[in-house]
């Protein structure tokens, strides 16, 4: 029903944020990832979602696109409510939340607060094949580029650092150098730990 809304930004928080269009405020419900990317000015469109129930309608508003397409994506899994989609959008990037789709990863989608094991499994049974499908993913790339990943990790524990932190590491340099070799990985790691 409403696609976008464009205005004055008047107020702001990590979660959401009010704008004014034509005299009217829209309370807007947003996640980090959308926090991140608003721009300094304050005058911002916003492309949005409108979800209505019996006692509340509920916008929520995106700065990309493609955000708002895997929010509706993620509501269309059952078990999963737009609470927890916006969690999931606000706990990783919107890329590894696909790439982790895409691959079959459990423990990705699992670690997001909100989402245990059978909904995880749910969610990439139900959406791996839009995902491939929708944004034209190799699976054998994208296998590929997770091997280097686990690779690193691996190397990383058995030099004696601990999973959860190296594993943070890693996801953010793999995150930003998507084709990046094990060594590379490794050498980066080590700088950050």
């Amino acid at each position: 029903m409403i696609a976008h809304i464009q205005g004055k930004l008047v107020e702001k928080t990590p979660t959401e944020v009010v704008i004014d269009c034509g005299g009217v405020g829209y309370h807007i419900n947003i996640s980090l990832h959308t926090y991140s990317l608003l721009p300094q000015t304050d005058h911002i469109k916003l492309f949005t979602h409108l979800q209505i129930k019996e006692d509340a309608h509920t916008l929520f508003g995106f700065v990309e696109k493609s955000e708002r397409e895997i929010f509706k994506m993620l509501l269309s899994v059952s078990g999963i409510g737009a609470s927890i989609a916006r969690t999931m959008l606000s706990s990783l990037e919107p890329k590894q939340i696909i790439q982790a789709i895409a691959v079959g990863d459990v423990a990705t989608v699992q670690s997001i607060k909100g989402i245990g094991a059978k909904t995880a499994q749910r969610a990439i049974l139900d959406l791996k094949d839009k995902v491939l499908k929708l944004y034209d993913l190799d699976e054998v790339s994208i296998l590929q580029n997770n091997t280097n990943k686990d690779e690193a990790l691996s190397a990383l524990e058995v030099l004696g650092f601990n999973k959860k932190l190296a594993e943070k590491v890693v996801d953010k340099i793999v995150a930003h150098d998507s084709d990046a070799t094990v060594e590379s990985i490794i050498k980066q790691a080590l700088k950050n730990l």
